[in-house]
Protein backbone atom coordinates (compact mmCIF):
# COMPACT_ATOMS: atom_id res chain seq x y z
CA UNK A 1 0.00 0.00 0.00
CA UNK A 2 1.08 3.76 -1.19
CA UNK A 3 0.45 6.21 1.66
CA UNK A 4 1.29 10.08 -0.52
CA UNK A 5 1.57 13.19 2.27
CA UNK A 6 1.20 16.67 0.66
CA UNK A 7 2.87 19.35 2.35
CA UNK A 8 2.08 22.74 2.30
CA UNK A 9 3.02 24.71 5.28
CA UNK A 10 6.41 26.55 6.01
CA UNK A 11 8.54 24.39 8.43
CA UNK A 12 9.00 26.57 10.93
CA UNK A 13 5.33 28.22 11.46
CA UNK A 14 4.86 28.02 15.24
CA UNK A 15 3.37 24.92 14.86
CA UNK A 16 3.90 21.37 14.75
CA UNK A 17 1.95 20.43 11.85
CA UNK A 18 5.03 19.99 9.22
CA UNK A 19 6.91 18.43 12.22
CA UNK A 20 4.39 16.20 12.39
CA UNK A 21 4.10 14.97 8.95
CA UNK A 22 7.59 14.18 8.76
CA UNK A 23 7.33 11.79 11.96
CA UNK A 24 4.63 10.44 10.47
CA UNK A 25 6.16 9.64 7.07
CA UNK A 26 9.39 8.53 9.34
CA UNK A 27 7.27 6.09 11.12
CA UNK A 28 5.15 4.55 8.04
CA UNK A 29 8.36 4.05 6.10
CA UNK A 30 9.91 2.37 9.38
CA UNK A 31 6.67 0.16 9.45
CA UNK A 32 7.31 -0.99 6.00
CA UNK A 33 4.77 1.34 4.23
CA UNK A 34 5.56 2.86 0.95
CA UNK A 35 5.40 6.52 1.27
CA UNK A 36 6.34 9.37 -1.04
CA UNK A 37 5.99 13.30 0.07
CA UNK A 38 5.22 15.90 -2.27
CA UNK A 39 6.14 19.10 -1.27
CA UNK A 40 3.99 22.56 -2.61
CA UNK A 41 3.84 25.74 -1.34
CA UNK A 42 6.11 27.21 1.63
CA UNK A 43 7.15 23.75 2.91
CA UNK A 44 9.23 23.35 -0.44
CA UNK A 45 12.14 24.97 2.01
CA UNK A 46 12.00 21.33 3.30
CA UNK A 47 14.33 20.84 -0.05
CA UNK A 48 16.55 23.85 0.49
CA UNK A 49 19.94 24.07 2.39
CA UNK A 50 19.86 27.31 4.60
CA UNK A 51 16.92 27.15 6.63
CA UNK A 52 18.36 26.84 10.89
CA UNK A 53 15.16 25.56 12.64
CA UNK A 54 14.46 28.04 16.06
CA UNK A 55 16.70 26.77 19.43
CA UNK A 56 15.29 23.31 20.94
CA UNK A 57 13.30 22.48 17.55
CA UNK A 58 14.18 19.63 15.56
CA UNK A 59 16.14 20.24 12.26
CA UNK A 60 13.08 19.23 9.19
CA UNK A 61 15.30 19.88 6.30
CA UNK A 62 17.78 17.10 8.22
CA UNK A 63 14.72 14.84 8.68
CA UNK A 64 13.80 15.57 5.04
CA UNK A 65 17.16 14.20 4.13
CA UNK A 66 17.42 11.42 5.99
CA UNK A 67 13.79 10.38 4.67
CA UNK A 68 15.18 10.42 1.36
CA UNK A 69 17.97 8.76 2.12
CA UNK A 70 15.97 6.40 3.50
CA UNK A 71 14.53 5.48 0.37
CA UNK A 72 11.27 7.54 0.26
CA UNK A 73 10.76 9.87 -2.78
CA UNK A 74 10.33 13.19 -2.22
CA UNK A 75 8.82 15.36 -5.05
CA UNK A 76 9.13 19.40 -5.01
CA UNK A 77 7.34 21.80 -7.05
CA UNK A 78 8.77 23.39 -9.84
CA UNK A 79 6.46 26.25 -10.33
CA UNK A 80 6.61 26.98 -5.94
CA UNK A 81 10.45 27.10 -6.01
CA UNK A 82 10.52 30.16 -7.80
CA UNK A 83 7.23 31.71 -5.52
CA UNK A 84 7.39 30.10 -2.11
CA UNK A 85 9.27 29.75 0.64
CA UNK A 86 11.31 32.19 3.08
CA UNK A 87 14.06 30.85 0.41
CA UNK A 88 12.30 31.76 -2.65
CA UNK A 89 14.01 31.75 -5.97
CA UNK A 90 16.90 29.58 -4.34
CA UNK A 91 17.46 25.66 -5.71
CA UNK A 92 16.48 22.42 -4.39
CA UNK A 93 19.48 20.22 -2.76
CA UNK A 94 20.55 16.86 -4.57
CA UNK A 95 18.01 14.05 -3.94
CA UNK A 96 14.82 16.96 -3.92
CA UNK A 97 13.09 15.98 -7.36
CA UNK A 98 11.49 18.89 -8.88
CA UNK A 99 8.48 18.06 -9.89
CA UNK A 100 5.16 19.48 -11.61
CA UNK A 101 1.31 19.90 -10.74
CA UNK A 102 0.83 16.37 -13.66
CA UNK A 103 3.29 14.65 -11.73
CA UNK A 104 1.56 15.20 -7.98
CA UNK A 105 -1.89 14.44 -9.92
CA UNK A 106 -0.15 10.87 -10.97
CA UNK A 107 0.74 10.37 -7.62
CA UNK A 108 -2.70 11.05 -6.37
CA UNK A 109 -4.30 8.78 -8.93
CA UNK A 110 -2.11 5.56 -7.68
CA UNK A 111 -1.94 6.04 -4.22
CA UNK A 112 -4.11 4.31 -2.04
CA UNK A 113 -4.02 7.00 0.70
CA UNK A 114 -3.19 10.94 0.75
CA UNK A 115 -3.07 13.16 3.50
CA UNK A 116 -2.39 16.61 3.48
CA UNK A 117 -0.75 18.77 6.32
Amino acid sequence: MTTLLILNQQPYDGTDVTWNALRLARQLNNDGEAVRIFLMNDSVDLARDGIIPPAGVEDMVAMTKQLIADGVPVKVCGTCQQRCGALKGQGYYDGAQYSTMAECSEWVQTSEKVLTF
